[in-house]
């Protein structure tokens, strides 16, 4: 690197030097720039055809799982209206005490 600047000094010269080296400088910008894009767009391209890939791995391990497990048909399904009976008269429910009886005083005994 200090030869390349040597040269560019006795090239170029001490008074022209800054203003070389902003342009070459602004190039590199525009330069790593474009090289950004281009990796942006490399990368997107990439990541499209991985999802892709994974796209039709998924599809056919779905596949091989619905047909591992095939769909319950609708006629098969039972509603509740449809269900039998149970065997035997239905359980009664006893309903709750809403007030219990309250306890005798405990001051005045009843013989």
């Amino acid at each position: 690197i200090a030869i390349i600047a040597i040269i560019a000094v006795v090239v170029i010269g001490p008074t022209e030097l800054p203003r070389a080296l902003a342009t070459a400088g602004k190039w590199m910008a525009k330069a790593r720039g474009v090289m950004g894009n281009f990796r942006t767009g490399l990368d997107a391209m990439v990541r499209e055809a991985e999802l892709q890939e994974m796209e039709k791995k998924w599809a056919s391990e779905n596949d091989r799982i619905m047909k591992e497990h095939p769909a319950v048909p609708d006629d098969s399904i039972v509603s509740e209206n449809q269900m039998e009976p149970l065997d035997g008269p239905p359980a009664e429910v006893s309903k709750p005490i809403e007030n219990p009886p309250e306890p005798p005083p405990a001051g005045d005994p009843k013989p």
